[in-house]
């Protein structure tokens, strides 16, 4: 951007060549031309009489900034596998619900697959208002490559204002590509989404700085507005049979040439799944278990309350368990009903994992555990004297109460 000459205006009076100090205008035909030697002075533009030459403003516009008002809606993207919905689906409708009604957009599923129109049921009634939906022999397998062209060629069509995906081993590949081709923004790993009740931007919040500050992200000049969000993190959305939506079916548009691998096999791990998402009670292990032994006594406790076993990172770095068990910001985020913390002092990292617990019960012998301040019962204890008590009890209910009391007295 520069000086500019506006040829039907110029009358050929030849005022501008006299006036640059650099000899860098020329009459040609009677035209004032710029040649290369033009430095942008704007010496030449005061000595035109007729408005002919002007000073065009450089574009500070940001490079790929879209009218934001042409896009609308709230999108969540429903992860399957098999036919099946995975769980963070349920909770990211649940949130994309909320967050549509609060400005006044519908809610809306993107579903990708092949034979999965079955699921568009399920969808509508966990609160999609329409699902878009694509099916193609070769998006029976989530490779990176096909997803990403259907999704960003929906946002290219539909132009989504809001897009939310599970930050699952899909979801943490697809995210990123998908809005590197769209040009926009991507917050990973939200805890919390809000709006902002001024202009309606999405306020995307995520642990930052190992997890010592929570940091609210916005993308204020690009759409959409993509955030992916730990699994366990939001209320699942209540379901309604009775609901009923629109289908947008979306051609598929991909070919061998677009998919750089091929899925020849399917393995599944042989190993038993800890479903700790999906789990409503957790007995969970720390360092002050001492070793890797003491989960065999948290597991009959677990076992005796219909749960499972969860550890903390310290407990899993040092071998003792599996990190399937691992709950925290670098594990997984947990809801349950009920949350034991065996020997865990607390650390924020552990604490983002599961303060979303609605009952959380605390064993530890250090009174000043940080975890006491998040617990809704605390029991200052040795684990080891603590948590045999409790198996007992079970096994008998009418002894239960007295050996709560009996401990809590200690």
């Amino acid at each position: 951007m520069g000086v500019k000459i506006l040829t039907d205006k110029c009358k050929g009076c030849a005022l501008c060549v006299d006036a640059c100090p650099f000899e860098a205008i020329e009459m040609k035909d009677d035209i004032a031309v710029l040649n290369e030697s033009c430095t942008n002075c704007g010496a030449c533009i005061e000595s035109c009489k007729f408005g002919a030459i002007i000073k065009e403003e450089e574009d500070t516009t940001p490079r790929g900034t879209v009218n934001i008002d042409e896009y609308k809606g709230v999108w969540v993207f429903a992860e399957q596998r098999d036919g099946e919905l995975m769980p963070v689906t349920i909770e990211l409708l649940g949130e994309g619900k909320r967050i549509a009604k609060e400005i006044g957009e519908e809610l809306s599923a993107v579903l990708i697959g092949d034979n999965v129109e079955d699921l568009t049921k399920e969808l509508f009634a966990y609160g999609a208002d329409n699902v878009y939906l694509c099916q193609d022999e070769l998006l029976k397998n989530f490779t990176t490559d096909g997803y990403t062209k259907v999704l960003t060629n929906m946002i290219n069509d539909y132009k989504p204002e809001i897009i939310l995906i599970g930050a699952t081993h899909i979801g943490r590949d697809l995210a990123p590509r998908v809005a590197s081709r769209v040009n926009t923004g991507l917050t990973a790993d939200c805890t919390q989404l809000d709006i902002d009740s001024e202009d309606n931007k999405l306020l995307q919040t995520r642990p930052a700085f190992g997890g010592n500050i929570m940091a609210t992200i916005i993308c204020p000049d690009h759409r959409p507005q993509m955030a992916t969000v730990r699994p366990g993190v939001m209320q699942k959305a209540e379901k309604e049979d009775s609901r009923e939506g629109k289908v947008v079916n979306v051609e598929a548009n991909v070919t061998h040439d677009d998919i750089n691998i091929s899925v020849k096999e399917i393995k599944k791990e042989k190993k038993a799944v800890v479903n700790l998402e999906e789990s409503d009670i957790i007995v969970s292990g720390g360092r002050g278990l001492g070793n890797q032994d003491g989960f065999k006594m948290l597991q009959d406790l677990a076992d005796k309350l219909g749960g499972v076993v969860g550890a903390s990172r310290a407990t899993v770095d040092a071998g003792w368990i599996d990190k399937d068990h691992q709950v925290g910001q670098t594990g997984k985020t947990v809801r349950p009903g009920l949350y034991i913390a065996c020997g865990i002092s607390g650390a924020i990292q552990h604490l983002a994992g599961m303060e979303g617990s609605e009952c959380i019960v605390a064993i530890n012998n250090n009174p000043d555990a940080p975890i006491f301040k998040v617990a809704d019962y605390g029991i200052v204890g040795d684990v080891y004297e603590v948590v045999p008590k409790l198996i007992e009890a079970l096994d008998n209910e009418e002894e239960l109460e007295e050996a709560v009391k009996e401990i809590t007295a200690d």
